[in-house]
């Protein structure tokens, strides 16, 4: 009945389902950073063994699902990825999510912390469920179920410790990671500062302007799980990446005449967007909004993975995909911009890694003339 009413509302107004979906878009302000330094995609380890990069006090395996190799976690446990040991002032941090079908409420939700850690390989065990003694650091929970009848949201909690002792805490309805609806969620995570904002897919859960305690040293960050209801319930994670956030694309498109970013992600072997990027790109689409006399190139560049005639194509194929994007969703003439594409030729450092393929591939903005 709802649906139908919402319906029945966009038709007075006016409204298709695509412009309001387009709407939620124009407000999603996360911008990934702009230079890579972690990827995990447990590309290295074996189904069924725990990854070879990580610690728990419980326990965990790598499996299948739809192809790809996630990591699922273990009941009642702490997992910390040791490739994870440094974090700037400034970051974003990315992954996926998904949970099995008909998950219980009862069941506990799956928590992630940013924490300070004096001796990570230890210390984390410090951040197991009901323990809060010496924690620093902010925690983060996602639930796919909600208490309502209907089962189409889901929660979330927060919680900020200092020197063990609690501090704000609040808890919330999200409508993004919900078990049997939307069981899969990309989680974005974006620390400038003292400020953590937290999205998932495109909605903001939480944005929180001090939740960082000044003088703490955060360098760790870590997951953690309680008990489920059901022997059935599980979490899984993929597509891990931390990058250095904050890129200021004002100045360097405008003042510097150029700017370079790897936090442009597309489908691989395609120039389909992803829907995480979107904040990116309207950050230069204001740029260009409020500099109407502006005009720019776009220029994608790939990594070495393919054949080369390919690659050519492809980094022309995703410059003009955000042309048409900049063009068709945000109204910057099509006049304004041109395109090219480099391919595989022009790397900014050795294929030789998953980071380096990643930094390599990126998109240029550079400002013309």
């Amino acid at each position: 009945m709802k649906a139908k009413i919402f319906i029945l509302l966009m038709c007075i107004c006016g409204l298709s389902k695509a412009q309001v979906n387009n709407d939620i878009t124009r407000k999603f302000d996360f911008v990934q950073g702009d230079k890579i330094l972690v990827l995990e995609n447990f590309s290295q380890d074996q189904l069924g063994d725990f990854p070879a990069k990580w610690s728990t006090n419980s326990g965990g395996e790598i499996v299948a699902l739809n192809g790809e190799k996630w990591f699922n976690f273990g009941k009642n446990g702490v997992f910390i990825p040791h490739v994870i040991n440094n974090l700037p002032d400034n970051f974003t941090f990315e992954f996926d999510v998904t949970s099995s079908a008909n998950f219980n409420f009862y069941s506990n939700p799956l928590s992630f912390a940013i924490a300070e850690l004096a001796k990570p390989s230890t210390d984390y065990v410090k951040w197991k469920q009901f323990n809060r003694l010496g924690r620093n650091g902010i925690e983060i929970g996602i639930h796919p179920k909600s208490v309502s009848t209907s089962n189409s949201k889901g929660t979330t909690n927060y919680q900020i410790y200092n020197n063990g002792n609690y501090g704000d805490k609040n808890k919330a309805i999200q409508n993004e990671f919900v078990s049997d609806v939307k069981a899969t969620v990309h989680v974005s995570i974006w620390r400038q500062k003292n400020r953590l904002r937290v999205y998932l897919n495109q909605e903001k859960i939480w944005d929180l302007p001090t939740a960082f305690v000044q003088d703490k040293k955060y360098n760790s960050i870590l997951f953690q799980t309680g008990n489920f209801k059901k022997e059935e319930d599980k979490y899984y994670i993929n597509n891990l990446r931390l990058a250095v956030g904050d890129p200021d694309t004002r100045h360097q498109l405008i003042n510097e005449g150029k700017f370079v970013s790897s936090g442009i992600l597309f489908d691989v072997n395609s120039a389909n967007i992803k829907s995480e990027s979107l904040g990116l790109i309207k950050a230069i689409a204001v740029i260009l909004q409020e500099n109407p006399t502006v005009k720019i190139k776009i220029i994608g560049h790939t990594d070495s993975d393919g054949e080369e005639k390919t690659n050519l194509k492809l980094s022309v194929q995703r410059a003009e995909a955000l042309k048409k994007m900049l063009s068709a969703d945000f109204g910057i003439e099509a006049a304004r911009m041109q395109t090219d594409g480099k391919g595989e030729s022009v790397p900014v450092m050795p294929n030789t890694s998953e980071i380096n393929k990643a930094n390599n591939r990126r998109v240029e903005f550079v400002k013309i003339k």
